[in-house]
């Protein structure tokens, strides 16, 4: 039996192997598949999981997972990986997953930024997204981050100065605090990032750009904007290899409905948009999202909050090209970007407004945080600050938190916890994705060797089989059709071997109103047949996002017949 790895995060030949693995011992629920190359010329892998006994994962309707957007936040790698090795180990034993798996299909693709996570996990050093130069071809003059003392860790320094912002705080002496606006007299210092000075003159520098400054993140279609506008937004809308491949596949794997994204941190899940109010988004979307965000509440703990209303650092502070925004806006699908793990919510802390907090919280804030890591991580989340001789400035202090493990990312220990809970939100999630089946076929003999032929079809799913309102709006999602297929001797006297019939409703337009409204999931097709008793017809349902089903029926003299309808 294969088991999932807690005690680290894979690299990506760990992540490879860990792929392939599963896919060799579940051979009937997995397909693995590399959608392109990233831009160092590593695969980008995605995991398809359904059972394809029970049909082609086209033919159902799809739920996306994606992580690792950012170079750093490898929580959500590690809870993507987590996702699959739940869904195909439980699979014989939850009947949940089986009906998961039988009738839907899950897209995972566990790593997006495999060559910025490669370097992250095996060097001090940080970055966003990619390891292409940009937007800069060379390194820019200034301060760059590095680890200058060789402990393998890029902290921060703090040198003495009269000019100074900060001052150490009075409630334990790791803090910095903010000096006051009127104070003077005191010891006062400069906080930066632990790093070198190129081309340093022994006067003045600058914060320099970092030379891997691209974002994914930004780098979508919805609201773009250039560099001077939004930073690390790229060259163009999908101008990297790695954001173009996943949307191409999107492109070509139509029957996706939802997705969630992995991110971190914060503790909290983000919905759409992050520039426009919730007055854009259709009302019903809006209390879908509303309903489906208590879910996650509930489960994760996590709440919910618009990006636009909740996760804004200031009222002109917008973000422009996310992934988020795009895959609502362009597709109509209901998702999630969900920021993993925080130490302040872990501390104990409690946050009234995650953008204030994340801008400036009070000192009684970081002593929580500081205990926590005392009595949770026995001291080594943060680095007690020594004095460095730094070849360019002289004498300075160097410690704080090591940011990469247990700011950034989940310390390893928490993980079990942190990926089940993410796990349980995932699959009600998917779970909720519209579902088409056959409810009825009658067959009625009108004598003669003529046929009157019903066939009704039902959407048994939460969702519409158009997913969202906004799909509708941008024509994201094609009719339902349907195709009758005769054999020879048999023909159509009435009613279209092919025809378009409009979408079904599921159970969520009920959740908003105690009154049903009618059988708006039920649609029936008729036709009027010629041919000879015994002969086979086949009736095919095709929706893009809620499966295909099949039926195949018998014409018989007698009174009325009702067949047994086949398909997902």
């Amino acid at each position: 039996m294969i088991s999932f790895d807690f005690s680290h995060y894979y690299t990506y030949t760990e992540l490879v192997d860990y792929l392939n693995q599963m896919a060799t011992h579940y051979p009937q629920l997995v397909q693995l598949k590399t959608i392109g190359q990233s831009y160092a010329g590593r695969d980008i892998w995605v995991m398809i999981l359904t059972n394809q006994k029970t049909g082609n994962y086209l033919e159902k309707p799809g739920y996306w997972i994606d992580a690792n957007t950012h170079a750093g936040e490898v929580t959500g790698s590690a809870v993507a990986c987590y996702i699959i090795y739940q869904l195909l180990t439980q699979y014989p034993n939850d009947p949940a997953i089986a009906r998961l798996l039988d009738k839907y299909t899950v897209y995972v693709l566990p790593r997006l930024a495999v060559d910025g996570a490669e370097k992250y996990l095996t060097s001090p050093h940080w970055l966003r997204s990619s390891i292409r130069p940009y937007p800069y071809p060379d390194e820019q003059d200034g301060l760059h981050r590095e680890d200058i003392n060789g402990d393998g860790l890029i902290l921060e320094m703090r040198i003495k100065d009269d000019c100074g912002a900060w001052k150490v705080s009075e409630l334990d002496p790791r803090i910095m605090v903010h000096r006051e606006p009127e104070e003077f007299g005191g010891t006062y210092y400069t906080l930066l990032s632990e790093g070198l000075i190129r081309n340093y003159d022994g006067y003045g520098f600058k914060i320099a750009p970092p030379v891997e400054g691209m974002d994914f993140n930004r780098n979508y279609p919805h609201l773009w904007a250039p560099e001077g506008k939004q930073k690390g937004s790229g060259d163009f809308p999908l101008s990297e290899p790695e954001t173009r491949a996943e949307v191409e596949f999107w492109q070509e794997n139509r029957n996706i409905n939802g997705f969630i994204s992995y991110h971190t941190y914060g503790a909290v899940i983000l919905r759409p948009y992050s520039n426009h109010s919730d007055d854009e988004l259709p009302l019903s979307d809006l209390e879908i999202y509303k309903i489906l965000g208590n879910k996650g509440k509930k489960l994760t703990g996590y709440d919910c909050v618009s990006i636009y209303h909740g996760f804004r650092y200031h009222s002109q502070d917008f973000t422009y090209g996310a992934m988020d925004d795009y895959a609502y806006d362009h597709f109509g699908w209901f998702g999630f970007t969900i920021e993993l793990w925080d130490i302040a919510t872990e501390s104990g802390v409690i946050k009234q407004d995650h953008r204030i907090w994340n801008i400036d919280h009070p000192p009684e804030d970081d002593l929580k945080m500081l205990q926590w890591n005392d009595e949770k991580l026995g001291g080594e989340g943060f680095i007690n600050w020594q004095p460095f001789d730094h070849p360019q400035l002289g004498e300075v202090e160097i410690g704080g938190w090591n940011y990469k493990t247990c700011w950034q990312n989940a310390p390893a220990k928490f993980l079990p916890d942190l990926c089940q809970k993410q796990y349980n939100f995932a699959v009600s999630q998917a779970l909720l994705c519209p579902l088409l089946a056959i409810a009825r076929t009658d067959i009625t003999y009108q004598g003669g060797d003529i046929y009157y032929v019903v066939v009704q079809v039902e959407n048994q799913g939460f969702l519409p089989t158009y997913t969202s309102k906004k799909a509708l709006e941008r024509k994201a999602v094609r009719p339902i059709e349907v195709i009758l297929s005769l054999p020879d001797g048999v023909t159509l006297i009435s009613g279209h071997l092919e025809q378009e019939i409009d979408h079904l409703e599921g159970r969520s337009n009920k959740v908003l109103s105690w009154l049903a409204k009618g059988t708006d999931y039920r649609r029936q097709v008729e036709w009027v047949i010629k041919g000879h008793s015994g002969a086979e017809i086949e009736v095919t349902v095709c929706s893009e996002r809620a499966g295909t089903v099949r039926t195949s029926l018998s014409l018989i003299h007698n009174d009325c017949f009702t067949g047994e309808p086949h398909g997902s």
